[in-house]
């Protein structure tokens, strides 16, 4: 399926110059003069490389579809990853740099979707949003307003994340896993 460059989103797998890329981040540019452009960083997710390459709204790139299949995280094997299939039971070892960023936040038990390519594992998706708790975080600085100012907090998988400012250590809260941000505080 073709689709525009400025309607890549990280996550999405595209079929770039023969080979299949994983979309880590992207960043809409609309400069001053001239028309936008989203640069894009992917990862080759056959042989690892990264690049960098920048699509204009008027480019079109190939979306690869990848058949998904459920998997379970069950734990962390020095640098690999346990999986196993939610139907048949079968576990399957992975890398952990087949995550990325990402392999922070996964929890034991937690329900991810493995994306296959000919049959061969290429990516793991974690659920868009997921609770961790904070385990320290700033004091409030008086005079800041409440509106627009954030403050940094550690969470409980070591990851750095911005919070609102009534927001202390011990609080359960919702993250968004992709972006890194607090999305709201946890019921």
């Amino acid at each position: 399926m073709k689709i525009s460059g400025v309607d890549i989103r990280p996550g999405n797998i595209l079929e770039y110059e023969g080979g299949i890329w994983k979309v880590a981040k992207t960043q809409h540019t609309q400069p001053g003069k001239g028309g936008a452009f989203m640069q894009v960083e992917m990862k080759n997710l056959i042989d690892g490389r990264k690049t960098n390459v920048r699509f204009r709204s008027a480019d079109t790139v190939e979306r690869v579809r990848l058949d998904t299949k459920d998997f379970q995280y069950l734990y962390a094997d020095g640098d690999q990853l346990v999986f196993m299939d939610t139907d048949t039971y079968e576990q399957l070892q992975l890398p952990t740099d087949l995550l990325g960023d990402a392999a922070a936040f996964l929890q034991d038990g937690m329900d991810v979707t493995l994306e296959l390519y000919d049959e061969r594992p290429i990516s793991v998706e974690l659920p868009e949003q997921v609770e961790a708790t904070i385990v320290e975080a700033d004091a409030v600085v008086k005079g800041q307003t409440a509106s627009s100012s954030y403050k940094p907090a550690i969470l409980d998988n070591g990851v750095r994340v911005m919070v609102p400012p009534h927001i202390e250590s011990g609080t359960r809260i919702i993250v968004d896993v992709y972006a890194r941000e607090y999305v709201r505080k946890a019921d």
